[in-house]
């Protein structure tokens, strides 16, 4: 398990992705995943070219002492230079993470499943490159900051840091789902 602390008033800030504002696109995120609140999970050089094409998910099991918080992930592509170009991203809020219609608040160190959608993409990782998946709980302004308090966004101006923790098991199995194309 990993623990990191999620202070929603120094969030890990947007570089590039889907944006309509610039900086956007591929971009290199390299200058904030050195953050304490950031968390890498990078593979060995790729020996051969991997293909995927399709829908991305990430399924995390993790946990946190507050009442709601985010959780956000990033695929990344690694060059042999060590640029770490953004190829997808995408965020859960743990309050909606059974449904958008009802709130379902944590329960403090109680372990949850989420699955973070970075919607589809085509991308031919070349021989060489790291794969590298980058966990956190902010990346704004493309995402407004969750307050950890439970409480809806916007109704007031409290604030709490999360510490937050991410699990990988075979009883809790994180991961990321690729859909590899097959030569």
């Amino acid at each position: 398990l990993i623990s990191y602390r999620y202070d929603p008033n120094d969030p890990v800030p947007t570089l590039g992705g889907a944006e309509l504002y610039d900086p956007k696109g591929p971009m290199d995120q390299r200058s904030i995943e050195n953050r304490p609140d950031v968390v890498l999970f990078t593979s060995e050089a790729l020996e051969q070219p991997l293909e995927v094409v399709g829908s991305l998910k990430v399924k995390l099991w993790a946990s946190s002492d507050a009442p709601d918080t985010d959780f956000t992930a990033k695929l990344c592509d690694v060059y042999p230079d060590g640029r770490s170009i953004l190829v997808a991203d995408g965020i859960i809020r743990a309050c909606h993470r059974n449904s958008f219609e009802k709130r379902e608040l944590l329960e403090s160190g109680k372990i949850y499943e989420f699955e973070i959608d970075l919607w589809d993409t085509a991308i031919l990782f070349s021989k060489g490159h790291k794969i590298r998946v980058v966990i956190s709980s902010s990346n704004a302004p493309r995402f407004e900051p969750n307050p950890n308090t439970g409480k809806p966004s916007g109704l007031d101006d409290e604030t709490r840091i999360a510490t937050n923790t991410i699990y990988f098991s075979k009883e809790y199995p994180s991961c990321i789902i690729l859909p590899v194309v097959s030569p």
